[in-house]
């Protein structure tokens, strides 16, 4: 019988020493993030694909505005050119970069343009959220995407209306960060748990008293443990020491479901307390079988199509299977002794769940 029950770590649940990952892989450094970048701009250059300036009037008044910043007086005179569209910027500020460094952006456009293919972005500053200016983006936008329109059909491939823009901003102002001067820090786990972090400050302070002879980390919460930075040691250098450290992470008891796909995750720590389960199905067939009905001979009849219906109803004889297991080749070799599809074993879940019997948290997408 084919499992479809996919478990991709199986192999690794059944060695838990091969679980053993990096700090680097499951935390992150207090205030080190990413920020988020928006500019309003134009695109130019299009092949009759860009806005109606009757629909996206406010294409018309960024075209009159930066006419106007050019010298060129166009405010009584209707503008109705098709290779413009207005567009939205947006890229990510990765933390720690310098002033000058090229970063990729997004554009997309805002108005009814359909296509941004071969178009070229004009200079656009790009704002934080504390609305100043961190880059400024220019250049050729990239569009993977393609449409055909004609007067009867329209072929549309991918999206055209959105498009990138291969180091296409230039970074203007940097985000200020304390790192490498604030002797203390924080690492934030990305799966708070309560265990994880006291493994992650024990296996740092097991290290530090080797190398350095002193304790350096100390569990806050589920989320963060403080770093203290050993006097003499670059930041730097400390962080990329205790980041190849490896810890075995704990998570709670958890099963994904997802009814559109079927998909099915389990968890390597779910249990399920003994139960027995039954899933049966009434299947019903309907079908229809027409007979003409002839009228006898020299009676002046007429043909009619009498009905004919036959209804056949079939329950297939239900299994009722135990269900139980305390490690996850167990829980799975229960399961796929019923034998059903993923959307069967998903409603079984939920009942198992109703019930009270599934000692995990039972997450629906």
């Amino acid at each position: 019988m084919r499992a479809w029950l996919v478990v991709l770590a199986l192999a690794l649940f059944a060695n838990p020493a091969s679980a053993s990952v990096r700090i680097k892989d499951i935390s992150t450094i207090g205030g080190m993030r990413d920020n988020q970048l928006v500019g309003y701009g134009l695109v130019v250059g299009l092949l009759g694909s860009g806005d109606t300036m009757r629909n996206a009037p406010f294409t018309e008044q960024s075209m009159q505005s930066m006419l106007d910043r050019m010298g060129i007086n166009v405010r009584s005179v209707p503008l109705r050119a098709r290779n413009v569209a207005a567009v939205i910027v947006t890229a990510s500020l990765p933390p720690l970069i310098s002033r000058g460094t090229p970063i990729d952006v997004t554009v997309s456009a805002l108005g009814d343009a359909s296509s941004l293919m071969g178009g070229t972005l004009i200079m656009t500053p790009l704002m934080g959220g504390d609305g100043q200016t961190h880059a400024v983006a220019q250049g050729a936008v990239s569009v993977s995407g393609s449409a055909s329109v004609g007067q009867a059909e329209t072929l549309t491939q991918g999206v055209p209306t959105a498009g990138r823009i291969a180091n296409g901003a230039i970074v203007e102002q940097e985000v200020v960060s304390d790192f490498g001067t604030a002797p203390a820090m924080v690492l934030e786990l990305k799966n708070p748990d309560f265990k994880t972090a006291v493994r992650v400050a024990d296996a740092i302070n097991q290290y530090t008293r080797k190398r350095f002879r002193s304790r350096a980390a100390q569990e806050k919460d589920l989320r963060r443990v403080a770093l203290l930075c050993p006097p003499g040691v670059n930041p730097t250098r400390f962080m990329a020491e205790i980041g190849d450290l490896t810890v075995d992470p704990d998570t709670i008891a958890r099963v994904v479901i997802d009814e559109r796909t079927g998909t099915v995750v389990i968890g390597q720590d779910v249990q399920i307390s003994t139960v027995a389960v039954t899933h049966g199905s009434l299947t019903v067939r309907i079908t229809e079988t027409p007979v003409a009905s002839q009228p006898a001979a020299f009676s002046n009849g007429k043909t009619v199509v009498l009905p004919n219906t036959a209804i056949e109803a079939s329950e297939p004889k239900g299994q009722l299977s135990i269900v139980g297991g305390t490690t996850l080749r167990t829980l799975i070799k229960g399961l796929n002794q019923i034998g059903l599809k993923p959307s069967g074993i998903i409603a079984i879940l939920q009942a198992i769940k109703s019930a009270g019997a599934l000692q995990a948290d039972l997450v629906a997408q």
